[in-house]
């Protein structure tokens, strides 16, 4: 009985969706006042919008667009905005803020937008709530917790990423239609990101148990960018050498996990041609990243680090995009030159890119019947042999060889592992 009155109400909802909108409109201006009347109950000398005033607005907002579209809303947020300037230049002088009377015009126009994007509306009332409620913590958080510089490096990688990236055409370019300039980017803005994940973990748990968990997290994205990350990390960091070469050990465990989601969900059944070989990679990595956490753990009386440096390093990020760039210039050129006559050696360049991109093209190949299960195994197994070469490469390249000679071991360790998998 209670079901078919629910789907009764939500039919009844479906048939009147102004109405829908009108109750999202006064349900945000409800919770925005709310909170707005709390400020003013801890600040005595604070006279300004209150609850009702926001719900008021709101519905004004919403009632404008089911009356005249968009142009009476404009007119009316105007209005809003000019009340709200008078309202602000009456408040008592120890009031220098102007958050309640720009959020009570964006309350206006939120309003409005909840007639015609209900969830979208109910989205942004949340959030701007959110952050009126907040106040205290990021106040807190802006000034007694971020540095100078790491300001600088966040707004340094929004900008890569919330307009470099978008702005950079999706589309091959160049010899052999190799280089595509938003995985260029992407490649950076990912590096930047691997490292800002690295740097954000050391702070909040330390780099004993911080560069190890972003490292493993970070596997998922790019291993070969997490080693590079953390190669980075430790040579600028002595102390952070076991924690930076342990998460970039741990990488390799996620590229190990994230092909075989990959092939499983192409190809179900080739992963009983790839299971013991991942199975006893991902171990003998996952054994060696361990070690080396316990390792650490038997330095604790060591000083953690009081400078952790910036959270990345842009120069180094394009530098390494570069190098990847060359290496898919080659891989495509190869692939012009022999053209499709052999798949072990297209499996073996493109695995110095990706690995993941190698085993999906293969188990592709599995599932349209061009090659038998059996033959797959190996070139997917080359792919990631050849990726764990790029790695080694990566590792001298970015950490130095104190970096390299901690973290070869554990390659070899993992590649080994797989091989016999093969063998066995």
């Amino acid at each position: 009985m209670s079901t078919d009155t629910g789907v009764f109400n939500l039919k009844f909802l479906a048939n009147y969706p102004s109405l829908v909108g009108l109750c999202v409109a006064i349900g945000i201006g409800l919770l925005i006042g709310a909170e707005r009347e709390r400020q003013k109950a801890t600040r005595a000398n604070l006279k300004s919008a209150g609850i009702r005033t926001f719900a008021v607005v709101s519905i004004l907002g919403a009632v404008g667009v089911l009356l005249g579209d968009t142009l009476l809303l404009a007119i009316i947020a105007l209005i809003v905005g000019l009340l709200a300037l008078v309202s602000y230049q009456r408040v008592d002088a120890q009031d220098h803020g102007m958050t309640t009377e720009m959020s009570l015009l964006l309350t206006c126009l939120i309003g409005g937008l909840a007639i015609r994007e209900p969830l979208v509306a109910a989205g942004l009332g949340t959030i701007l709530a959110g952050l009126l409620a907040a106040r205290n913590q990021i106040h807190y958080f802006v000034k007694g917790v971020l540095t100078e510089h790491e300001l600088h490096d966040a707004i340094l990688f929004l900008a890569a990423t919330l307009i470099l990236l978008p702005l950079a055409p999706d589309h091959a370019i160049g010899p052999f239609n190799a280089i595509n300039p938003h995985t260029v980017v992407s490649l950076i803005v990912l590096i930047m990101g691997v490292s800002a994940i690295g740097y954000i973990s050391t702070r909040i748990l330390g780099y004993k148990f911080g560069l190890p968990l972003a490292g493993f997290a970070a596997g998922f994205i790019s291993s070969t960018a997490t080693i590079h990350a953390m190669g980075v990390r430790a040579s600028k960091h002595p102390l952070q050498m076991k924690a930076a070469v342990a998460g970039a050990v741990l990488s390799s465990i996620a590229t190990i996990l994230q092909m075989a989601l990959i092939v499983t969900f192409i190809q179900p059944s080739l992963m009983k041609e790839l299971y013991l070989p991942l199975l006893l990679g991902g171990l003998a990595a996952c054994a060696y990243g361990l070690l080396l956490i316990a390792k650490g753990l038997e330095l604790g009386a060591a000083r953690e680090e009081d400078n952790l440096g910036h959270a990345f390093n842009l120069k180094t990020a394009i530098l390494f995009a570069a190098v990847v760039s060359l290496v898919m210039l080659f891989s495509a050129a190869l692939n012009d030159w022999f053209g499709s006559r052999g798949i072990m050696l297209a499996a073996i360049f493109s695995g110095l890119v990706d690995a993941h991109a190698n085993a999906a093209s293969i188990a592709s190949l599995v599932s349209a019947n061009k090659i038998s299960l059996h033959d797959a195994a190996l070139p997917i197994m080359m792919g990631l042999t050849t990726n764990t070469i790029i790695k080694a490469v990566v590792a001298v390249y970015a950490g130095g060889k104190a970096y390299a000679s901690k973290i070869l071991p554990g390659l070899v360790f993992m590649i080994a592992a797989v091989w016999l998998g093969v063998y066995l």
